[in-house]
């Protein structure tokens, strides 16, 4: 039974052989075995369906995104924003997905400070949100998506209302980054988030 399986496979078998063997002879750039010292190829030729495209070791591809000199301030000005926003936004995150705080629980003093001089402040609706007062910051869960916790105002008459940390972000970046805002949000914000 098995040998009339392995002598269909002997034409495939002899088919590979003699590709290898008509193969022209590759050359490796480094060699251990090699006793001469061997150079790459003059020319590289990238073999594409469409084109053939011919690169020399004398002028290598230019990428022209990473020589760019607007790409270059972004990519710049992209991390100096990461890094003016990542401290806070670390701990509005800790905060609301840790275990530090329990739901319901108010913030301590530090971290409701925090949360309000580096967040809130920040939020479009932010004197809506505080309303009569801002007695405490709280974080429980939401009410309609019981799956998700998020931060609250608890007002001095007894209300509470939820907001969201990321829009406080997101006006914190357009009013200090304006021309760059509008690309950094769009690259480092989740859909559906604003």
């Amino acid at each position: 039974m098995a040998a009339p399986l392995l002598l269909r496979g002997i034409p495939l078998l002899r088919l590979r052989l003699a590709a290898r063997l008509l193969a022209p002879a590759r050359k490796t750039i480094c060699s251990a075995t090699s006793s001469e010292p061997t150079q790459p190829d003059e020319n590289v030729i990238s073999e594409d369906k469409t084109t053939a495209t011919v690169f020399t070791m004398k002028d290598p591809p230019n990428y022209s995104k990473w020589n760019d000199p607007d790409y270059r301030k972004w990519e710049d000005k992209e991390n100096e924003i990461l890094r003016d926003i990542q401290p806070i936004m670390f701990l509005a995150k800790e905060i609301i997905h840790s275990d530090r705080y329990m739901d319901g629980e108010r913030l301590t003093a530090e971290d409701a400070r925090a949360v309000v001089e580096n967040l809130l402040v920040y939020h479009p609706h932010c004197e809506d949100k505080v309303g009569s007062g801002l007695d405490s910051i709280m974080v429980d869960r939401h009410p309609e998506y019981r799956h998700s916790r998020c931060l609250y105002v608890v007002r001095t008459d007894g209300g509470w209302i939820d907001f969201s940390y990321q829009k406080c972000l997101r006006a914190y970046i357009q009013d200090k980054y304006p021309s760059y805002a509008e690309r950094f949000i769009r690259e480092h914000f989740k859909r559906g988030s604003g």
